[in-house]
Order: structure tokens, then sequence, then C-alpha cells
């Protein structure tokens, strides 16, 4: 088995009204409890876009330097998320094609590289 994030970036959701977000929310959740029911889910949420908080860890400078917010020059940021462990790419890509009928928006499926062997 592999994992996979499937992901959206925040810009990608569009406008829409109060209602139309709150009919697609139990769409999502049915998803996410057919990948809980299917065994692949691993993990999934969203992610607060205003009123969290967020970091920044730069070490670049020769010490890790912690700031507010995210880069000014940061045209997209993350939405929200899902792991999933599946046996290939074209399971990955059948949840991510669930998962983007039932938000509405676009997703995207990265497999993650293999964990090196345990020590």
């Amino acid at each position: 088995m592999t994992e996979y994030l499937i992901y959206f970036h925040q810009q990608w959701v569009g406008d829409h009204t109060a209602d139309w977000f709150r009919g697609r929310g139990p769409l999502a959740m049915a998803v996410v409890g057919e990948m809980k029911a299917a065994g692949v889910y691993v993990f999934a949420g969203g992610l607060e876009e205003e009123d969290g908080p967020i970091y920044n860890a730069d070490p670049t400078s020769g010490s890790v330097l912690v700031t507010d917010g995210p880069y000014v020059e940061t045209k997209e940021f993350l939405g929200g998320f899902a792991v999933v462990d599946v046996a290939d790419d074209e399971a990955a890509k059948m949840w991510a094609g669930k998962l983007a009928e039932a938000c509405g928006w676009p997703q995207e499926v990265r497999r993650f590289k293999p964990q090196p062997p345990a020590v």
C-alpha cells in the first residue's frame, strides 16, 4: 500500500453561498466515511482560513527565524487535505474524484515517497 495526499488550494473553492457550503459538508463527510469503511483513511481535515495561527519557520539566515503569517508573495494556500493509504495511483485518483465531486472544487493527488526502513 502507498500513501497519497489529496488536497486543494483555498483559491480553487470559488465564491458560493453559505447554503451551498452547508450542502457540501455532508457530501464530503460521506466520502470520508466511505474511506474509513474501505480501510484506506489515514487523515482528513480542512485548515482554518482567517482566525487560526499561521507561522513561518525560515532557517536560511543560519538560525531559525519564526514569524507570524505566510509569505506575502504566496498566491495560493492550502485549504484542506486527506491522506489515504491505497494500492495504486488509480485508487488514489478514484478517491480524489469522489472528494472533488462531493466538495465541488478540484483536488490534486500526490504520492508520498516511501518511508526509509526502520533502523
